[in-house]
């Protein structure tokens, strides 16, 4: 009977054994799936990027109103219209300055004519000073006679000196003319393209007054060259220095980037309410052409490199712990925490100075419920590091 009881006690130890056995194969944590990346070789950059969206605009870019205020009464270019230099934007009503420089133009010839005359005048009165000073040389001639013809030449001659200065007046007025009429006409500065025109022919328009910015007559754009500018936060600001070489990418192409080179970095930090401070930067597209199917006024982004290491190992960012520390998945399938020392960052990668190999498999998808240290994990996909 003891006998038969003990061999019922084992099979009743086995059977628990096995049941718990299986109890805990069943219920054991399932594995994680996880997403990794290869560790590999390659370029890692520091880099910093704008705080808020940048815009891109046009190196030369004008609001121009008349120096005077008037009547519209030609307006020979609408919005969009390609203009060259010295061309006629806009001119107000002025019937009256041009009537002024007709004549101012008038009187310039008269007075011209008339300095003319009293020249040749003076000349001859010279020639018979001359020739009656040979005739009195021979008798031919009385004192009286001489000394006349001398008082004649001096008088002719300052009669023609001042009708040359009467010409430069007449000049002067006409060119005062000039620029009166002048003023009323507004021109193009540069080459560009006529953005928009604030203003239709019969109605008024009038200069700013002091502190009170009003609208320009005509605003006028330069696309042939374009830049960005955007600003950074004002930590970042003391690293970047011009000709820094940066990206650029905008909304409006969003499958392209483009090079482009620091130009210029605001000497000052602005200081709006309720945001960071921030500095201007400037950047230039490297290649002139990647800008000519852009628009002044397009949100765009930079980002500049300010240093690079070629050839390192490279970790993708987003795989990094809080205290530099990643996953690594190891033989066994079981996540293992391991202790990094990294150099040159970026939102893509990081640079490993210690802690990992080339080929070590690290998890990228540490969001995921259960991806800690210890866990078991089914690998769901590979990210090649390389890329």
């Amino acid at each position: 009977m003891a006998g038969k009881r003990l061999k019922l006690l084992g099979f009743s130890l086995l059977s628990g054994a096995v049941i718990a056995a299986a109890v805990l194969y069943l219920t054991r944590p399932k594995p994680v799936d996880v997403v990794v990346a290869v560790i590999t070789r390659g370029i890692v950059e520091d880099t910093t990027a704008n705080t808020r969206a940048g815009t891109v605009k046009a190196c030369r870019r004008a609001g121009i109103s008349p120096a005077i205020g008037g009547q519209i009464a030609h307006l020979p270019v609408k919005d969009g219209d390609t203009v060259k230099t010295g061309q006629v934007l806009l001119e107000l009503w002025n019937d009256d300055l041009r009537s002024r420089v007709t004549l101012a133009s008038s009187q310039a010839r008269a007075a011209n004519a008339t300095a003319r005359q009293t020249c040749v005048l003076a000349s001859v009165a010279q020639r018979e000073a001359v020739r009656l000073h040979s005739l009195r040389s021979k008798g031919l001639a009385t004192e009286e006679a001489s000394d006349k013809a001398d008082g004649e030449a001096e008088a002719q001659a300052a009669a023609c000196e001042a009708a040359n200065a009467n010409t430069r007046v007449s000049e002067a007025q006409l060119a005062v003319a000039q620029a009166l009429l002048d003023r009323t006409r507004l021109t193009a500065p540069f080459d560009g393209i006529v953005a928009e025109i604030n203003g239709e022919i019969g109605e008024f328009v009038t200069p700013s007054p002091v502190g009170v910015p009003t609208p320009p007559a005509v605003d006028l754009v330069d696309i042939s060259c374009l830049y960005i500018s955007a600003p950074i936060d004002e930590v970042d600001a003391p690293g970047v220095a011009t000709g820094m070489h940066a990206r650029i990418s905008l909304d409006a192409f969003p499958d392209q980037t483009f090079a482009g080179e620091v130009r210029r970095i605001a000497p000052y930090v602005i200081d709006r309410e309720k945001q960071a401070r921030v500095v201007d930067v400037e950047v230039n597209f490297a290649n002139a052409e990647d800008s000519k199917d852009m628009l002044p006024g397009y949100s765009a982004d930079i980002e500049i490199i300010l240093s690079k290491h070629d050839d390192t190992l490279r970790v993708p960012t987003e795989a990094i712990l809080e205290g530099d520390k990643v996953l690594v998945v190891g033989e066994d399938n079981l996540l293992q925490e391991q202790a990094i020392k990294t150099g040159l960052s970026n939102w893509n990668y990081t640079e490993i100075l210690s802690g990992l190999d080339a080929g070590d498999k690290v998890v990228i998808s540490v969001d995921r419920d259960g991806v800690e240290d210890g866990a078991e994990v089914r690998i769901e996909s590979v990210k090649d590091g390389s890329h």
